[in-house]
């Protein structure tokens, strides 16, 4: 990577590297507590998973004004029109999912009953009625989304790693501290 090559700035890395920890965090806890059996600690992690979705909630939202505010580096030259197209797309539908996937579980929530209440002291508004039938379709929805999101996360992974790797254009190097 030349000086004159962009990168991106540090809050924008930071952001970035945090929202992929609390993603894969979130991640991990939703099928990890799926199949639990009804229990003090399966209702403990499911605050924690909460409490990291809402977190997730208002990280993205300030990556997103960061992100409106602050140029971001071009893609190289050499990306092919397509590659951009996608390039593009891939990250509007990332940030997309940052936003729907924390509403959805929110929403289900609302609806079955289960009001959060952020690290166990900050009650958030229900945004529906309790309602079963509209919980359970909402709670199929936030799975679905969940699954579409960790598939789009697995591309991003995959054509950050086949830039670096394949391309040797250092359009990850951009987003790694330190180099």
């Amino acid at each position: 990577m030349t000086t004159t090559q962009p990168r991106y700035n540090a809050p924008a890395m930071f952001l970035h590297w945090l929202m992929a920890l609390l993603l894969i965090s979130l991640f991990g806890i939703g099928l990890y507590m799926a199949d639990l059996p009804l229990s003090p600690w399966k209702l403990k992690i499911y605050s924690w998973h909460k409490w990291l979705g809402v977190s997730a909630f208002l990280l993205v939202l300030l990556r997103l004004v960061w992100r409106f505010r602050h140029r971001q580096p071009q893609l190289p030259v050499t990306t092919s029109p397509l590659m951009r197209t996608a390039a593009h797309i891939g990250h509007a539908a990332l940030y997309l999912l940052m936003v729907i996937v924390p509403l959805s579980g929110w929403l289900m929530s609302s609806a079955k009953g289960f009001q959060t209440v952020y690290f166990g002291v900050l009650p958030i508004p229900d945004l529906l009625a309790k309602d079963p039938y509209l919980g359970e379709l909402l709670q199929e929805t936030h799975e679905i989304l969940n699954y579409l999101f960790i598939g789009l996360v697995v591309i991003h992974l995959a054509a950050a790693l086949k830039h670096q790797f394949i391309d040797k254009d250092n359009v990850l190097a951009r987003m790694l501290p330190g180099r």
